[in-house]
């Protein structure tokens, strides 16, 4: 049972933590097991808090690294449990922690987490601080995932993308006969997230149902698609450092219903996910989205227009559902760290050389 490995993963979409319990030893990995813990209306909150420049608080993210390792805890727990395993069968915990602050421009990115505590309470060996590693050999620390998007997901003769949507979208380009590429494209729900936030006191918009009763102000949508970010080329990678709500409001002008500007916020995720497609990946024959965004119909079925002829599918098709690969990526990348086997992103995030990504905190 040395295979089974866990991964805990919480997104820029400041929801929750998503729990994988992984078995690895088969291509796809196989999930043995999921778990989702929701954040408290209050954590969520101080970590937006956290997540703006110019408020931090040293108190502030030692308590939420407290409280998100326990979190973290109950998400195992809770795995183990639907499983019927002993945390003895289990090799390792990969542990991505809450990001709140992700700057590759000044060398340094913050992820909240307490991998000791989360040690002490499960009694596995836990594998955090996946991100400074890469960072220390000159990359972005960011996206890290394409490694393992390659690992399970490339063909042969395909030329296939892996779209996640998280809060921010990043893109895999898997090229036969090509190295792997991948960077984070732009937003993903960060900003439609906070639209829905701020005018129906939702997290998010189900399904895109809201977006779907405005229409896309094509003004707006021009001004949003002219971001410098989008054009620069790869490697890159970003947060909520950059698209958040007080960069929307700034591209605000004159007067727009809300739901006109939801739709235009999904029009533009959509169109900036399928811009960099075409300017960075070549032709691929096939896309496939993974992530939470993945579930928004309106903008899956979106991306799918504009895409088109190429088909999109979800990653389900691939043998790991879409809300599955973010956390199975972390296991997995646990289990190469605790091997001790070096990762080369500098097709991906520009590191100089191959590193082992992670901190290890025994149990």
């Amino acid at each position: 049972m040395r295979n089974l490995a866990i991964g805990v993963m919480s997104g820029t979409s400041l929801d929750g933590a998503d729990g994988i319990l992984a078995d690895l030893s088969s291509s796809p990995p196989r999930s043995v097991a999921a778990s989702f813990v929701p954040y408290s209306p209050g954590l969520r909150d101080r970590l937006l808090g956290l997540s703006a420049p110019g408020s931090d608080s040293l108190d502030a993210s030692g308590a939420c690294s407290i409280e998100l390792a326990d979190i973290y805890a109950d998400v195992v727990a809770r795995l183990l449990a639907s499983a019927g395993i002993p945390a003895s069968a289990v090799e390792v915990i990969g542990c991505h922690g809450q990001t709140v602050r992700h700057r590759p421009d000044l060398g340094y990115t913050i992820q909240l987490n307490d991998a000791a505590r989360l040690a002490e309470r499960t009694g596995i060996e836990v594998v955090a601080d996946f991100r400074r590693r890469d960072m220390a050999a000159g990359g972005q620390g960011a996206p890290l995932v394409p490694v393992f998007h390659d690992a399970v997901f490339r063909h042969g003769s395909h030329h296939r993308l892996i779209v996640n949507i998280g809060g921010i979208s990043n893109i895999t380009s898997l090229r036969p006969g090509h190295e792997i590429s991948g960077f984070d494209c732009g937003p993903g729900n960060v900003l439609m997230d906070a639209w829905v936030k701020r005018h129906l006191g939702e997290d998010f918009d189900e399904d895109g149902r809201w977006a779907s009763q405005g229409q896309v102000n094509p003004g707006l949508l021009d001004r949003l698609m002219q971001e410098p970010y989008l054009a620069n080329r790869p490697p890159k990678s970003t947060g909520r450092e950059l698209f958040n709500e007080a960069w929307l409001l700034d591209r605000l002008v004159g007067h727009c219903e809300p739901a006109d500007v939801q739709a235009t916020l999904l029009e533009y995720t959509a169109a900036s996910i399928v811009d960099a497609a075409r300017r960075f990946c070549a032709t691929p024959d096939e896309i496939y989205l993974c992530g939470g965004g993945a579930r928004n119909r309106r903008l899956a079925a979106r991306i799918g227009e504009m895409a088109s002829p190429c088909p999109v599918r979800l990653t389900d098709d691939l043998g790991v559902p879409t809300g599955h690969v973010e956390a199975m990526a972390f296991a997995w990348l646990a289990a190469r760290c605790v091997r001790r086997e070096a990762l080369d992103l500098a097709s991906i995030t520009g590191a100089a050389h191959p590193c082992i990504l992670g901190a290890i905190y025994p149990a």
